[in-house]
């Protein structure tokens, strides 16, 4: 009796390696898809940091003016534009109320920050400062 060494057919092996492929395909393009996501949160984030910081320090190193400013963050990655107005009433849909001469008045802050070419890779800041008297000549 002669044992005959049983092995796997060219088919079985060829089938095997098309799975392995397929299997290898998925988890690689799983991978660059979470890097790539990985990388936009950090642009992100960064943005959000920068953001944060100019918003802080606006009005205290130097007083707010009515008007628009622009500049950027490391070396022209981010560019951000910073617009001051007085505030006005959103339902109202008129000019600012006439302010008492004196009295403090109400700024709307409006910041964008850009990143990239997309417009997913933008992010818009809203905010309201209250302003002493002594600047409302500014406005």
């Amino acid at each position: 009796m002669r044992s005959r060494a049983r092995g796997f057919t060219l088919l079985e092996v060829i089938v095997a390696f098309a799975l392995l492929g397929l299997a290898l395909t998925l988890l690689l393009g799983s991978l660059s898809g979470g890097a790539r996501q990985v990388r936009d949160a950090e642009l992100r984030t960064r943005a959000v940091l920068h953001a944060q910081s100019l918003l802080a320090a606006a009005g205290v190193e130097a007083p707010l003016q009515a008007g628009s400013q622009q500049g950027e963050w490391e070396q022209g990655r981010y560019h951000w534009q910073l617009q001051v107005q007085p505030w006005a009433e959103p339902r109202s849909g008129a000019l600012p109320a006439a302010q008492s001469p004196g009295a403090p008045w109400l700024a709307e802050l409006q910041l964008q920050v850009r990143w990239g070419d997309s417009e997913r890779e933008q992010l818009r800041w809203r905010s309201l400062r209250l302003l002493p008297p002594a600047l409302e000549n500014a406005r």
